[in-house]
């Protein structure tokens, strides 16, 4: 689990919650109306706009918002350095064995090429273009929640249009004026709410995760064409370390210090 997303959630969430129940019970703010205009003329509108199975894979994507958990690039180094060492020790055939030990799948199927005895050039191009598809599926995915982000007001506006118009029909009855005025309201309200705290949030986060994958996968990269080439390890890690900013360069060698002179 994520916790800033969970904590983003619960904040901003609760903050409303809490805002509304000062000035008034919370059903005011229950409109089943205004929830059917916004939520579902945003899901119709994003069906317009994209295929069907695009948009159901959504629920998948989203899930990275919540429960994916990143390797940190500063972890990955070490292993990556550890297997330049012994790829130059015993040889890169030793790695055949332990292949199905390897937790991550993209860089198990690096090692994979590199022990088929594919040429560097192969093994980059099979790679690369793994990396590439998954930085274009993860913006797609954010690309949707960003349109969603766009309709979701949109969808409010038309519900105050709605809402408006009845309200005007009905000014001859005083007393019937308020719910068509608690729609015409609402709708704003539900569009904000779930443009600014769930779809826009979410896509952002999304592409951070994307981000960060692409750079792990990058590291793996790297790391695997310098083992087929049989760089030392030293070598290797100094590559390696060229992705990482100065920041996190220095808490790896402030780590590696402290396991020193333990």
């Amino acid at each position: 689990m994520d916790i800033a997303t969970l904590i983003g959630l619960i904040v901003s969430i609760g903050l409303v919650i809490v805002s509304i129940l000062m000035g008034g019970p919370i059903f005011w703010f229950i409109d089943p109306p205004s929830l059917m205009i916004v939520g579902g003329g945003t899901l119709g509108s994003t069906l317009i706009a994209y295929p069907l199975a695009e948009v159901l894979s959504v629920i998948g994507v989203a899930k990275n918002a919540f429960l994916h958990k990143t390797r940190s690039a500063g972890e990955l180094i070490p292993l990556m350095v550890d297997l330049a060492k012994k790829a130059r020790q015993e040889g890169i055939l030793s790695f055949e064995s332990q292949l199905e030990t390897i937790p991550d799948k993209f860089l198990a199927k690096g090692l994979q090429m590199a022990i088929d005895g594919m040429e560097s050039d192969a093994i980059e191009t099979v790679m690369r273009t793994e990396i590439d598809h998954v930085g274009e599926r993860h913006s797609f995915g954010a690309e949707i929640f960003g349109t969603m982000a766009a309709f979701a007001p949109a969808m409010g506006m038309l519900g105050t249009i709605i809402g408006l118009v009845q309200m005007l029909m009905q000014m001859e009855d005083p007393s019937s004026i308020g719910a068509p005025m608690a729609v015409a309201l609402l709708t704003t309200f539900y569009g904000t709410v779930f443009a600014n705290i769930f779809f826009i949030p979410i896509s952002s986060k999304l592409k951070t995760r994307s981000k960060q994958e692409v750079l792990i996968k990058e590291i793996i990269l790297e790391g695997v064409i310098s083992i087929q080439s049989g760089d030392n390890h030293r070598i290797v890690e100094q590559k390696l370390k060229a992705f990482l900013s100065s920041k996190q360069q220095s808490k790896q060698l402030s780590g590696q210090e402290t396991l020193a002179e333990a």
